[in-house]
Parts: C-alpha cells; structure tokens; sequence
C-alpha cells in the first residue's frame, strides 16, 4: 500500500520550521553609576593601627645587654605613681618592702585568680611586666668569667605598687577571697584595695587621720638645725 501524500501546502510550513532556538529577549538591569560592588576575600586589606596583644611575662625584643641585679625604685621624692587603681574596680596592692618577683610567680598569681573567678564575667589587668633578666652560673663556679647564663625573667616591684587589677561586676568578697589566694602565691603582704582608696606615700596612705602631702614631703630635721651641724665638722685637712 503507498504511503499517503502529504498535501503542498503542510509540507512547505514544515520546510520552514528550524531547530535553532529563538534567541529570548533579556531584561537589561540598569546599575547607577554611584553603585560599588563589595570588595572580594583577595581585595581585603588586612591592616590595623592596633597594637597587637604582647606578653607580658616576656619582653618582645629581649636584652640588648645583661641587666644588672639592681634596686627597686625607692620614691624618695615623694611619689605616688602606681599606689591607687586607675582602670579596674578592685586592686592588689604590696604592703611591706620592696622585692623582685619571676615570672612564674606573676603567671602562678594570674591562674589562681582566674581559676577562683571561673565562669563570671571580669577584666584582669596588669600593672607590671617581668622585662628584667636573671642571669645565673652553675654550682661550684669559680668568681668571674662574665655574669653567666640566663634563667629566667623578672620584674622589680616597689613598696605599695598595685600589681593586678579587676572590672566587672563581681561581689567584694568575692574579689576579696580571689586576692587573697593569689597573694598567698607571691612573696611579701598583699592588700586589697578599691577604686578611690587614697594613694601611698611610702609606707603611709595620704589624706587619712590628718596627714597630707605637704606633711610628708617637709624635712624631718629643721633647716637651721642641718646648717649648724654641718658647720661643726671639721674641715679636712
């Protein structure tokens, strides 16, 4: 049987149908000219003015020379630098003479207040940094052939410095309890003290039972009295 015949006019439509896809039209997105795309992860900069975070049990340069043993500062003139809290709400201050403390006392002190502080909320800061090398020689040494090798880092303390500090919002005794123990890890008396506490002069606090600065900073002996006697010694010869 032959096949059926396709009419004329069915098969020219069909010699005009094509496989090729219509092109589509796109809306075009019109972008301002004031429009920045974000910067991408590579076109960061990677850039800050802040200080990054040192140690402060160990100086960033180290020595550039062997530090000699030293004395503590002693304020002779009358100073009360570093005697007062000045960042945090609480402090642990020295009460009895001055003293050299190592590192490891200061970073034994920083994880016994940390430890007994576990889980609240608070800000410890440091008003000392152990920038100052100990140099030792073994046993049975014979004297001289330079100051040895070095054994560790340390910091000078003066009397009344405030050494660590506290912020946050945390129960006096609380703090009080914290200081304690870690002054039971440092060598000398430790005291607590709060924001506003009157300042130190040496040994005596300033502004309490009457006492002043001026009082303190005056001459213990009367001028005319230290003229006198120095003009009793004789001459030398």
């Amino acid at each position: 049987m032959p096949p059926p015949r396709i009419p004329t006019s069915l098969a020219a439509q069909l010699s005009r149908l094509s496989l090729t896809p219509a092109a589509r039209h796109r809306p075009q997105v019109l972008i301002p000219r004031s429009f920045k795309p974000s910067p991408t992860a590579t076109s960061i900069r990677t850039f800050t003015s802040t200080n990054r975070r040192t140690n402060w049990l160990i100086p960033k340069t180290g020595e550039s020379r062997k530090s000699p043993k030293g004395r503590c500062r002693v304020p002779t003139g009358g100073s009360m630098r570093g005697t007062t809290v000045q960042w945090g709400d609480y402090g642990l201050r020295m009460r009895d003479h001055d003293r050299r403390i190592s590192s490891a006392q200061l970073k034994i002190a920083e994880e016994t207040i940390k430890k007994r502080l576990r889980g609240m909320k608070f800000r410890l800061y440091h008003r000392v940094s152990a920038d100052i090398g100990v140099y030792t020689s073994g046993n049975e040494v014979r004297m001289g052939k330079g100051k040895g090798s070095f054994d560790h880092w340390t910091t000078r303390v003066h009397v009344s410095k405030v050494v660590f500090e506290i912020k946050g919002d945390l129960h006096e005794q609380v703090v009080k309890d914290a200081f304690r123990l870690a002054g039971n890890k440092l060598p000398g008396l430790w005291e607590t003290i709060k924001k506003g506490d009157p300042p130190k002069m040496g040994l005596t606090k300033v502004g309490v039972n009457g006492v002043t600065e001026a009082d303190l900073r005056r001459p213990r002996k009367k001028l005319d009295t230290i003229v006198e006697s120095a003009a009793q010694v004789p001459a030398a010869v």
